[in-house]
């Protein structure tokens, strides 16, 4: 059985832990994020997404707008992926949401990529894709498919990854890299199963599960809140199916800090699911008793 994300879990923090502090030459007062690659640094005590009252001053680049509120959204899917193991919840992806919990789409700030797997190959991102290729996977079709379509429908709303942010650094590229590698890094912190293990709930056949607990699991597990989303249904779903946890930025996407959200936004409660629902084991197929 291939490992799952239990026993990288440990591992959880080296994406993010490259984040550390270091000062301003000259200064003793204030410290920066380390860049990931050529993005600029930002200084750590910059404003959080979506908690400014007046517009921010200065670089932009250093300040997730108007797509601050980051979804990383986690499938639950009833079919044990070649290579897998019974229980993985796999990534579906990274969202930059408006404040209010709407959001824009293919929205250009950065050029769209249809080679994501050749762009992450020729930057030397073997490992990243090998962890892609067995956690960020596509129902159907090759992943590549479903990579490109994150990317170029989500990451492009995200203003921080704009080449002008890279400066004279910047290589097309480069923020597929920072993308991915953020993404995938925040995923591993979200180990949705032994989160829900730990309070008890478990995948089973036939049990039926508040759905209060396993929001309560989840959002205890991660600081912040979660939104949960169901199959089996029309209008309100009885099984488990998706996890979306909600985050603020501070600072970029390349460089900065996520931060649990505490609340939705006005519109960010997409969750559809029944107030009992069924958290089915992973199968090779689906069973129409299921449904």
């Amino acid at each position: 059985m291939a490992p799952s994300l239990q026993s990288l879990f440990s591992y959880a923090g080296s994406l993010l832990s490259h984040i550390q502090p270091r000062p301003i030459s000259g200064s003793s007062s204030s410290s920066y994020y380390q860049p990931l690659s050529g993005a600029p640094s930002c200084p750590i005590d910059g404003p959080i997404s979506c908690h400014n009252s007046t517009p921010i001053a200065g670089d932009s680049c250093c300040f997730v707008y108007p797509g601050g509120r980051m979804l990383l959204t986690q499938f639950w899917d009833q079919k044990v992926h070649a290579g897998g193991a019974e229980e993985d919840w796999t990534l579906h992806g990274l969202w930059p949401d408006l404040c209010d919990g709407t959001y824009d789409q293919f929205c250009h700030m950065t050029p769209t990529y249809n080679n994501i797997t050749d762009v992450l190959e020729h930057g030397g991102q073997h490992e990243l894709l090998e962890f892609m290729n067995r956690y960020w996977l596509a129902a159907s079709g090759p992943n590549s498919r479903l990579w490109e379509h994150e990317y170029n429908k989500h990451a492009t709303c995200i203003n921080t990854l704009a080449p002008t942010c890279y400066g004279d650094q910047h290589t097309p590229g480069v923020e597929v890299i920072d993308y991915f590698t953020r993404a995938t890094a925040l995923f591993k912190t979200l180990d949705t199963y032994h989160a829900l293990e730990k309070a008890g709930i478990v995948p089973h056949s036939r049990r039926h599960y508040p759905l209060v607990d396993i929001q309560s699991a989840l959002e205890t597990y991660s600081g912040g809140r979660v939104v949960l989303r169901c199959a089996g249904g029309r209008g309100s779903g009885s099984i488990l199916h998706e996890a979306w946890y909600v985050y603020f930025v501070k600072g970029s996407l390349q460089t900065g800090e996520f931060v649990p959200a505490k609340d939705l936004g006005r519109e960010g409660d997409a969750g559809n699911c029944s107030p009992w629902v069924r958290y089915l084991p992973k199968r090779r197929t689906w069973s129409a008793d299921d449904l």
